[in-house]
């Protein structure tokens, strides 16, 4: 694998680095750093216009759809930078995760009729997996989807929805078929979150911030030309969904940022006379999680190379996702204990003064809430499952 950059390479990543420079002003970031707060949304909703203005908000969409076009190694070097400008990516429900269910399995009436706003950033998607009594064990969902003239009527409940707060639709897995097995007789519907019967209620999360939530259906109209693909088979499109959000999650720039701040910090903190940074176990630790790192950049390049006529990913996606999960709470535990104590307060609990350290309460913040990244988008440990089926044949 070559991993020198060609002329046209530095060129595009000087662009890169130019616009995030002149186009994510410190407005912006301010009103990005909490997710709970009313400027949040309007704040990323105008971040993602500027990229679909500059025609990169969908690098893994299809040209004809709206895509960037660009080499893996050009959404490489996007990835690189702006992780490294500490920029957030996009919100992924609808732009990285229903979107291509859309354009791969659905109508051109319902790629018509949804691309186009999730493109735009006019509409914003959240996302209906998860039930109070299916987590990991995803196919023994009970929320059903029933005839009704021209309609399914939906009943049932979907928990841990980021974002449905600010929800204008919601992707969701329903039963259709009640005997069959239960990996089929599962569809895919899009629903309006206005549609009257939708219920959200806010599920506060141990690091004191609201992004997740229940979504209760209680006799939901929808239209059936809102199913996507056929009725009973969207196990196979919710599986393709997975693979992309799973391959998201390797965050392998947000992780590079992270580590070159911790890095920073540990010059900064003195333990027993020294450094930090020049602590043996602390060292020992570190190098640990860089080779790791390393390791994952480069099986990301080869998924991406491997993607790059625009194919869907493959169970390749749950070994990143395993290691980014797992690398991302590494570093988050090594922030809490450079923290040490001060690491018991959370942001904005105290003053900076009494904090001791201007990053402790972010440290824990980001700890507690880093805690659920390897359950999340499936469940480590079925990840693993998976690589021994599908790479292992085991």
């Amino acid at each position: 694998m070559d991993i020198n950059f060609s002329a046209e390479d530095l060129a595009f990543r000087d662009e890169v680095r130019d616009f995030f420079a002149t186009e994510f002003d410190a407005e912006t970031a301010q009103n990005l750093s909490g997710v709970q707060t009313a400027s949040y949304k309007p704040a990323i909703v105008s971040w993602q216009k500027k990229l679909h203005a500059k025609g990169w908000i969908a690098p893994g969409w299809p040209t004809e759809y709206g895509g960037t076009g660009w080499s893996a190694t050009q959404k490489f070097i996007y990835e690189t930078e702006r992780g490294a400008a500490g920029i957030p990516d996009v919100v992924p429900f609808g732009l990285k995760m229903v979107a291509p269910v859309i354009f791969t399995f659905g109508t051109e009436e319902q790629k018509a009729r949804f691309l186009p706003s999730i493109l735009s950033s006019d509409d914003w998607w959240c996302q209906g997996y998860s039930e109070p009594g299916a987590g990991s064990d995803l196919a023994a969902l009970t929320t059903s989807a029933e005839y009704a003239g021209d309609n399914y009527l939906v009943n049932g409940a979907k928990i841990w929805t980021t974002f449905a707060q600010y929800a204008d639709w919601i992707f969701c897995l329903v039963r259709t078929t009640k005997d069959m097995r239960k990996q089929q007789g599962i569809s895919f519907l899009l629903i309006d979150m206005k549609t009257p019967g939708i219920t959200v209620k806010p599920i506060v999360t141990i690091d004191g911030k609201h992004s997740l939530n229940e979504v209760h259906f209680e006799n939901v109209l929808v239209p059936r030309d809102n199913l996507i693909g056929e009725q009973d088979k969207g196990w196979t499109y919710a599986k393709a969904l997975l693979a992309h959000e799973r391959t998201g999650m390797a965050e392998v720039a947000d992780s590079k940022r992270m580590l070159r701040t911790l890095k920073q910090r540990a010059t900064e903190e003195v333990n027993g006379g020294q450094a930090m940074i020049n602590d043996p176990v602390f060292q020992l630790r570190l190098s640990d999680i860089e080779m790791e790192l390393m390791a994952l950049e480069y099986t990301e390049l080869r998924v991406f190379a491997s993607m790059a006529g625009g194919g869907m990913p493959g169970p390749e996606s749950s070994l990143l996702k395993i290691k980014g999960t797992e690398i991302s709470q590494a570093i988050h535990e090594l922030q809490l204990q450079l923290a040490g104590s001060y690491g018991g307060a959370l942001q904005g609990s105290l003053t900076g003064e009494e904090l001791g350290h201007d990053y402790a309460g972010e440290a824990r913040g980001k700890y507690m809430y880093g805690r659920a990244a390897t359950i999340y988008g499936g469940s480590n440990e079925v990840q693993r499952n998976v690589i021994a089926k599908a790479v292992l044949g085991l």
